[in-house]
């Protein structure tokens, strides 16, 4: 009997899928948690941010949507902008800005002949929520 081949599923195989199975369980506790719907108040507090965004729309010529427009987003009382964005293919932008009563410009970041002032708006910010805004541009 000494010569006897072991049937049954290899030692290796047995040890792996333990180890993959341990190192999965902190995972499956976690999607265990949002099933039943029982969070902790640290997961609570640590997943929830405040903030308020700001969505605009870039319209060109005939109330077309303007794709590729740089869009720069400042506080009113800074001189530099604070975020940079481009317009979607929709003509479409966002920016989550921190809670609180702020006001902010809103730009347009295009040529303008000489004299002539950047497309901008001032959008003011109180709480978390959400501005909706639109650019005209000329070009």
């Amino acid at each position: 009997m000494t010569n006897s081949v072991r049937r049954g599923v290899p030692r290796r195989w047995v040890l792996s899928c333990s180890a993959s199975f341990l190192l999965l369980l902190p995972a499956n506790a976690g999607v265990l948690e949002l099933v039943t719907g029982q969070f902790s108040k640290s997961a609570e507090a640590a997943g929830k941010k405040d903030y308020a965004l700001i969505y605009g729309t870039v319209w060109g010529p005939g109330d077309h949507p303007r794709a590729g427009v740089p869009v720069t987003i400042r506080r009113a009382f800074d001189k530099k902008p604070k975020w940079e964005l481009v317009s979607d293919r929709s003509g479409e932008f966002a920016q989550r800005v921190p809670v609180g009563a702020q006001d902010y410009i809103v730009q347009a970041d295009i040529k303008t002949p000489k004299g002539q002032p950047k497309p901008e708006v001032t959008v003011h910010i109180d709480d978390d929520e959400r501005k909706d805004v639109s650019l005209r541009v000329s070009k």
